[in-house]
């Protein structure tokens, strides 16, 4: 009898136990956990035990490769990786992780070859032009980097990191005007990422230079209607920084600006940065917005001050800038030539 009853103990034990080991989806959750710590070690442990659970599994894979790619161990993530770059359910995603790695062992070309496929696959993924161009540019292909990140932005709009690569492109070329744009539609939408500091140096910057004629600089071939409309309303009301750049002329040429091209363009050229800039004017916000940008790049400390003495408008312009959503719609672009 207590032969019996100790065997059913050890019956019952055992099924509790096996009853109790987490499945897949449980590992996989735990792993996760692991990797948001950076403990990449325990979160290789425990995604192989997913794995072996489900090895079908791509999200497991994914996140297999990725953490292998944090442990700075890119041969075994190119490894996990490359059997799912030819798998009908590869997602973006999936492609983003093999451009990183490929990028960290520097086979460029492996890199080039999978973002050509990648993007034939996903023709409207802004991620994947953004990070292709980034590559290029690695690889001094300069006129093809910005292809990608044109098209990206064409494709893509709501996309920003295209914005942020071509800002600064065009910031090195003498096509100020799209360093300009692109550049602050980049800080409009992501406005408090580590980039954005950044963007604000170099659209100041552009500024500066975007009234400097250079002797050297041949003319565009290509006509832009936008490009023209844009520059002939920014030359009509340059004399108010005869004096030079400063936070306050940038503000008074800025402002005019919008009033003419609402007049004259708006109805022919919708574009989103302008009516957001409308959107501030008519609410009292416009000086709030010029000096978070410009003063905050040129004297960090003067904008720290302006910001106490204008505690209420500063605050009300924080508010806003973090509720509201900067989305360019379809059909805004007007960077080809026409």
């Amino acid at each position: 009898m207590k032969k019996r009853l100790f065997s059913f103990c050890l019956l019952f034990i055992s099924t509790g136990l096996l009853a109790q080991e987490p499945d897949a989806a449980q590992l996989h959750e735990t792993a996760k956990q692991f990797m948001r710590g950076g403990d990449w070690t325990n979160a290789v442990l425990v995604l192989n035990k997913a794995l072996a659970k489900e090895p079908g599994s791509i999200a497991i894979q994914k996140d297999l490769a990725l953490t292998y790619y944090y442990q700075r161990d890119f041969a075994k993530a190119r490894e996990v990786i490359k059997p799912l770059l030819d798998r009908d359910d590869a997602d973006v995603q999936v492609y983003q992780i093999a451009g990183n790695i490929y990028k960290a062992l520097q086979e460029s070309k492996d890199a080039e070859k999978m973002y050509r496929k990648a993007i034939k696959k996903y023709p409207n993924s802004g991620a994947l032009y953004a990070e292709f161009g980034e590559l290029l540019w690695m690889m001094n292909e300069n006129f093809a980097c910005i292809e990608q990140w044109e098209q990206g932005i064409k494709t893509d709009p709501g996309y920003a990191g295209n914005y942020y690569y071509a800002s600064r492109y065009y910031f090195f070329t003498t096509d100020k005007v799209w360093a300009l744009l692109y550049g602050e539609m980049f800080i409009n939408m992501e406005s408090y990422s580590s980039k954005t500091a950044e963007i604000k140096n170099l659209l100041l910057d552009s500024y500066k230079k975007f009234f400097v004629v250079d002797p050297k600089a041949k003319p565009s071939k290509n006509k832009n209607e936008f490009t023209d409309a844009f520059m002939t309303v920014m030359n009509q009301n340059s004399s108010v920084i005869s004096n030079g750049i400063t936070t306050e002329s940038l503000i008074m040429l800025r402002t005019r600006f919008l009033l003419d091209w609402n007049k004259l363009y708006a109805a022919k050229f919708p574009f989103r940065l302008f009516d957001h800039h409308k959107q501030l004017l008519q609410e009292g916000m416009f000086d709030a917005y010029n000096q978070w940008i410009f003063e905050a790049a040129g004297d960090l400390a003067k904008y720290e001050s302006w910001t106490k003495l204008n505690a209420e408008q500063y605050s009300e312009f924080t508010r806003f800038q973090k509720s509201k959503l900067f989305k360019v719609p379809a059909g805004q672009y007007y960077k080809a030539a026409n």
